[in-house]
């Protein structure tokens, strides 16, 4: 490749028939040919060898193509078809040499490269200058009769052919006027067109449909060459501006893209050397075809690597982006635009598809980044209703009131998010986010809205526990005759009390009725639980309640004094009236009555347990059995049962046993108290005291130191008898009491020996002081 003038002259095609890729890319990156859009023409030249093609191209467009030397003979110069850019042309024109025609180097016979090298100027030329003698002009057999069959042959095999413009330039003309050899030259020229074989589908097709015929006439380049070049820059002004209207290819059709121009050509050649028809639609197709993928594909790489998009992509991850769908839409539309600005020319079915292709990439490459902005949006008015929810909750808002509000506000701050966030060229639906969201919503409100009704419940159980639990083990340790009915009457003014205020407290969540009915008997279920299970853990210590109550009304009056065992007592009524109350106990503990249901538990346990005197005759056999012998009662529902009628009469029993020794202890401490308030003894002790120890008596008046040890003895004996609390010791029992004396005694007498010798040396003191 030769550099001269910018004109950047290439092989396009060597004389082989290879395409010259590598050189034909140089020529389009050197001369910035692809930015031309379809702002392009191409401009051929045919002709017979050494016909001075190359020499007229020089002279027209300031290119540098290789020119024949006269002075070394007639040779072929032009080998293949070379190209090279027109300098000072406007637009950017493509200046096409071919190789010359009827050469000897190829033979006669050898017109392949030569009907080849035709088809592919047709195919890509905007304007095909036929270099022609002008002594050829009505002569049969002209030399460029072959050459004009060659052209409209290779035309036949176009399936479309584009719209070519024929310049017909007649060298070295002659004295004959140009306006006599133009229709001479255009008659020559229909003759050929009448004279080639055509498709069905073109018999009848003028030359006009094809080509637009120009004709123009040079000088003698040898000869004349000042006026040859005189006319040749006049000639050079026809191509300036020759794809306008009026100009020299003002109405072609089909051009291809300049970016598409090496494609077009290397396809167009390729299809030629196979020797199959060229489809020129299809071709056209093909490039753009090609030409779009490929802008497509440098789009979307550079896309990809966007930094603005980058940097979104980065952020986005972090959290919510501010405009985030208007800046991916902005990024999205510059590469979109850039790509109809250079994919414009293409064939416009084939571009849009591209295009939407494009997009479809671009759309499917940024969507994780779109789902994880909703993401975001999502998490964040979730995290707004949790808060807002919180807050109303804690001023004293209304449950459901406070739900709607936050849910409708949370709802359109995410749709106004997610509304910035769409892509505008994209139609992608975040209803199912939006759905998601919603659920979310609904199921955080809904476990908030179960906490606080289980707090709310908890709370009100407690208060529950904390109204009966006391209160009837209170009831049941007094055991009065109207247990029951005091346990139903607090049990239901409690009840209702919270009940009443749970209502009073739930009234903001605006639950359905059935919800309020099932939470209100929960409450009520609670509550007879309570008592229930109080009742089975009082049933479980009876005997000890029974032990207790027996205790307390045997041993203390009805001022609740304790008892002195004075013998005035009757403690076989007090007995009997400590073991009915205890009966009373146990026949309240024997079955749970919150029902109301009337029973005979109470008589039953009395007759049988008291009394001891009801049976029931078996009616088989007349016999009489124990009313106790069952595992039921009569009228009580299992389930309410807490003591059977079996346990009532073991229970009794054991009671019996256990308070027996109580009631000993009592008869005991009355005898007891009895002897020790009888100190005198019988009247036939004394009368015998008297007579039988009359002479002991007189000994006593008779020696008075004898009554003196008497009366000290008896004082001792008395301050024995009060110090030691004799008599207070034999309350508790005989046994008991000697045990007590005996291990007190002989302390209490040396504490009182020693307590009459310090009063002693008391007394005497003060005398001594005295006499000294």
């Amino acid at each position: 490749m030769k550099e001269e003038d910018d004109c950047w002259c290439t092989q396009l095609i060597d004389e082989k028939g290879n395409f010259n890729v590598d050189g034909l890319h140089s020529f389009i990156t050197s001369t910035n040919f692809s930015h031309c859009a379809l702002s392009y023409a191409v401009v051929s030249v045919m002709g017979p060898q050494s016909s001075g093609k190359s020499t007229l191209l020089n002279h027209l467009f300031h290119t540098n193509f290789r020119e024949m030397d006269a002075f070394k003979g007639r040779f072929q110069t032009t080998k293949g078809i070379w190209i090279a850019k027109c300098v000072g042309i406007e637009p950017f024109t493509i200046a096409m040499d071919l190789e010359g025609t009827d050469g000897r180097e190829r033979g006669e016979d050898d017109t392949a490269f030569e009907k080849q090298s035709a088809l592919f100027a047709l195919a890509i030329s905007d304007v095909v200058l036929i270099n022609m003698w002008c002594h050829d002009i009505g002569r049969e057999h002209a030399a460029n009769i072959p050459l004009l069959k060659t052209v409209f042959q290779a035309m036949m095999r176009l399936f479309s052919p584009r719209k070519t413009t024929l310049l017909f330039v007649i060298r070295d003309k002659t004295k004959t006027p140009f306006e006599h050899l133009e229709p001479i030259l255009r008659d020559d020229i229909q003759k050929i067109w009448d004279a080639v074989p055509k498709p069905q589908a073109h018999k009848n097709t003028p030359l006009s449909e094809f080509f637009n015929v120009e004709v123009t006439a040079l000088s003698s380049y040898e000869d004349k060459e000042d006026k040859f070049i005189t006319e040749v820059a006049q000639l050079r002004k026809r191509f300036f501006h020759s794809i306008s209207p009026g100009g020299l290819a003002g109405d072609r059709r089909g051009a291809v893209p300049a970016s598409g121009f090496s494609i077009s050509a290397q396809n167009i050649w390729k299809v030629i050397r196979e020797n199959k028809d060229l489809d020129l639609p299809a071709h056209k197709v093909m490039v753009a075809t090609v030409r779009c993928e490929e802008i497509a594909d440098e789009k979307f790489s550079r896309f990809c690597s966007d930094k603005v998009w980058l940097a979104l992509e980065k952020a986005v991850q972090q959290g919510p982006v501010r405009g985030f769908g208007e800046k991916l839409s902005s990024i999205i539309d510059a590469y979109l635009s850039q790509y109809d600005a250079e994919a414009m020319f293409f064939d416009e079915g084939v571009r849009n598809a591209k295009r939407q292709h494009l997009q479809s990439k671009a759309l499917d490459f940024v969507f994780p980044a779109y789902t994880t902005m909703l993401g975001h949006l999502r998490s964040k008015a979730l995290d707004s209703f949790k808060i807002n929810l919180e807050q109303s909750l804690n001023s004293g808002k209304g449950f459901a009131a406070a739900v709607r509000m936050w849910t409708r506000s949370s709802m359109l701050e995410f749709d106004k998010a997610s509304a910035d966030a769409a892509v505008r060229q994209a139609s992608w639906d975040a209803s199912r986010v939006r759905d998601k969201l919603r659920r979310d919503i609904d199921s955080h409100a809904m476990s908030v809205r179960n906490a606080k009704l289980s707090a709310i419940m908890n709370n009100f159980e407690e208060q529950l526990a904390k109204a009966l639990v006391n209160p009837v083990e209170c009831i049941f340790e007094t055991g009065e005759k109207d247990t029951w009915p005091s346990i139903r009457k607090l049990l239901k003014r409690e009840t209702e009390a919270v009940v009443s205020e749970f209502l009073s407290s739930v009234s903001g969540f605006e639950l359905d009725e059935e919800t309020t009915e099932r939470m209100q008997q929960s409450l009520r279920d609670y509550a007879r639980k309570l008592v229930e299970n109080k009742a089975r853990d009082e049933a479980g210590k009876i005997l000890i309640l029974m032990k207790d109550r027996f205790s307390t009304v045997f041993n203390h009056d009805n001022n609740s004094i304790p008892r002195v065992w004075s013998g005035k007592e009757d403690i076989k009524v007090i007995t009997q009236e400590a073991r009915t109350v205890s009966l009373n106990l146990l026949s309240d503990m024997a079955a749970i009555r919150l029902d109301e249901r009337p029973d005979q538990i109470d008589s039953i346990l009395r007759s049988a347990l008291m009394d001891g005197t009801v049976s029931v005759a078996s009616s088989s056999r007349g016999v009489s059995t124990d009313p106790l012998a069952s595992s039921t009662w009569e009228e009580v529902p299992p389930k309410d049962t807490l003591l059977t009628p079996v346990q009532c009469k073991s229970l009794w029993r054991q009671f019996q046993k256990e308070t027996e020794y109580t009631v000993a202890q009592a008869i005991s401490a009355q005898e007891a108290y009895k002897r020790s308030n009888n100190r005198l003894p019988p009247a036939w002790a004394i009368l015998a005291m008297v007579v039988l120890g009359f002479n002991e008596f007189m000994l006593l008046l008779k020696n008075p130191l004898y009554l003196l040890v008497t009366f000290v003895v008896f004082v001792l004996g008395k301050a024995i008898w009060v110090n030691m609390n004799i008599a207070g010791e034999f309350r508790n029992g005989t046994l008991a009491g000697i045990l007590s004396i005996s291990s007190r005694f002989l302390p209490a007498v040396m504490n009182l020996m020693k307590r009459l010798t310090e009063d002693a040396q008391g007394f005497t003191s003060p005398e001594g002081m005295r006499n000294s």
